[in-house]
C-alpha cells in the first residue's frame, strides 16, 4: 500500500474544506424535513471528496497522462 504524499494530503484537505460545509448544509435539510435537497447536498460533497481519486487512479498524475500521451518514451 502507498502512503499518501504532501500533494494527496493537500488535496484531501482542498476538498475538505468546499465539502464539509456542503455536507452539513445537507444534513440540516435533512434535519428539517426536507430529504430530497438533504440527500442531494450530501451526495455532491461525497462527490467532491470521491471523484478525484477515483479519476486520479484512473488516469494517473497529469506528469504520468502527459508523458503517455508524447511520442516519444522515457530512457528510449
Amino acid at each position: 500500500m502507498k502512503l499518501p504524499g504532501i500533494i494527496d494530503m493537500i488535496q484531501l484537505g482542498s476538498g475538505l474544506i468546499f465539502a464539509i460545509p456542503l455536507g452539513l448544509v445537507g444534513f440540516e435539510f435533512l434535519a428539517m424535513g426536507r430529504t430530497v435537497f438533504g440527500v442531494a447536498f450530501l451526495v455532491i460533497a461525497a462527490a467532491m471528496l470521491l471523484l478525484p481519486e477515483y479519476v486520479a487512479r484512473q488516469v494517473g498524475s497529469p506528469r504520468e497522462w502527459l508523458l503517455g500521451r508524447l511520442p516519444f518514451r522515457r530512457g528510449d
